[in-house]
């Protein structure tokens, strides 16, 4: 790869500590349930790693442990919602959608019930528990349901806003995070803003698009990038739909590549709803980070992100092919 100097500066990110994003859920519906008192909660069984427990505790009248009946929870949580409650559901990710699609999508999204799908342990940084648990479908699976709210979080600070804002939303919304600790990076301030990408870093060579635990991977891969001259364009995208359409095609306008990045199979994830918008409306090569067709398996997460290409030089390995095809 040819070097070249760089023409902008890059915008520079820093944390001060590193906290799971779950945290950040329960954190959130912890300050929800002392505002709102239309604010219910159900759990199959997972109260713990939920990070449910003040909730519970602070209103056990508007707790509900369902066990291990996830499906049952969500219909519950659907007559809930007729009844003018909001609830919010809580279990692994894989257990949040695939194996209650069907209750999700005849009693929450057919009848546009005002329910709050939240789901941890998403992706390959579950880590230990194995492909079982490891949902790489998921957010394919929720965008798909007509009418249905995606939004798959960064951090801690991220993703506790995201959960305040949702509770103002009126519909069906799927709310993914994580169970590892990560880069909290995000100003806790901030607006969160359904359907709105966050520009992170100007850039005019490529755009890197990404979502979830990939921003701050993202973030670093423009920083080598930026070392070998050359100017990434860092978008976060924390909702998958309905997709800002109008900062991804500005971005692609102006650098005329993309590179989509995601804890999440590339059939069905980000990256193919980015695809559809620029087959559609900018016609400009774009290279995919995520998982490929396949499964996880047991590990630790950081192991796992590294062989299944779910970090920093996996995007810059796109970012310097994409910018190929661009240069043909």
């Amino acid at each position: 790869m040819r070097k070249h100097l760089a023409t902008t500066n890059m915008k520079e990110y820093t944390y001060t500590e590193k906290k799971d994003t779950r945290s950040g859920f329960g954190d959130g519906l912890t300050e929800l349930g002392q505002k709102n008192k239309n604010v219910v909660a159900l759990c199959a069984d997972l109260t713990g790693s939920l990070k449910m427990n003040d909730f519970k505790n602070n209103h056990p009248d508007r707790f509900f442990q369902v066990g291990i009946a996830e499906a049952n929870m969500m219909g519950l949580a659907a007559g809930l919602a007729t009844g003018g409650k909001i609830p919010f559901t809580g279990t692994f990710a894989n257990f949040s959608t695939g194996r209650v699609y069907d209750q999700i999508r005849q009693s929450i999204a057919y009848s546009n019930k005002n329910v709050k799908i939240c789901a941890s342990h998403a992706g390959v940084t579950l880590g230990e528990d194995g492909a079982t648990h490891q949902i790489l479908e998921d957010i394919g699976l929720m965008k798909m349901l007509p009418g249905m709210t995606v939004i798959n979080t960064c951090d801690f600070n991220q993703t506790k806003t995201a959960t305040l804002e949702i509770c103002d939303f009126d519909g069906p919304v799927y709310l993914r995070f994580g169970r590892p600790k990560v880069a909290n990076f995000t100003n806790i301030s901030e607006n969160f803003q359904i359907g709105k990408g966050v520009l992170l870093n100007e850039g005019n060579d490529v755009s890197i698009v990404a979502t979830g635990h990939l921003v701050w991977e993202a973030i670093q891969a423009a920083e080598k990038l930026h070392k070998n001259g050359i100017n990434a364009e860092i978008i976060n995208i924390h909702t998958i739909k309905p997709i800002d359409e109008d900062i991804i095609l500005n971005s692609v306008y102006k650098t005329g590549c993309l590179v989509s990045a995601e804890e999440h199979n590339i059939y069905g994830g980000l990256g193919e709803s980015i695809a559809r918008l620029l087959t559609t409306k900018a016609p400009f090569p774009q290279e995919f980070v995520g998982t490929n067709d396949t499964f996880g398996e047991s590990g630790a997460p950081i192991d796992l992100m590294n062989k299944y290409g779910l970090n920093m030089n996996s995007i810059f390995d796109a970012a310097v092919k994409v910018l190929k095809r661009k240069n043909k």
